[in-house]
């Protein structure tokens, strides 16, 4: 076993917290997709959201999350492997991860506008 099998449970944790901290901030993306999921999970509470949509909100903002998180990481990678240097599969890899992160995100702003436009709209009685 390799001296970073052997890391024990806590030190997982500390590690995972270690690569979020850096994620947030060297990641501009990032920064800003966390602060507009606290905003929307505070519109969700003033809405007084069900269990159900605060779950699916949550589900949808880990989605955009996860998904900038990996391709930050695939980034970081793939700079390392190639020294910083151009290479055509290294921006097409690039290039998919990025849209990866632009599809969670269009989907997850659906998945908001359906939510949100449901509640609000039921809220001025437009719909019951």
């Amino acid at each position: 076993m390799t001296r970073y099998k052997s890391q024990g449970f806590n030190n997982t944790f500390r590690n995972a917290r270690k690569g979020f901290n850096l994620a947030v901030r060297s990641e501009i993306n990032i920064r800003i997709h966390v602060t507009v999921a606290i905003l929307v999970l505070l519109a969700a509470w003033y809405l007084k959201f069900s269990a159900v949509e605060f779950c699916i909100i949550l589900v949808a903002i880990a989605l955009v999350i996860c998904s900038e998180m990996l391709n930050t990481a695939i980034e970081f990678a793939l700079d390392s492997i190639y020294h910083n240097r151009y290479s055509r599969m290294v921006g097409m890899a690039k290039d998919i991860s990025a849209g990866a992160v632009m599809f969670a995100t269009f989907i997850s702003v659906a998945i908001g506008v359906i939510l949100f436009g449901t509640n609000i709209l039921s809220m001025l009685h437009v719909i019951s």
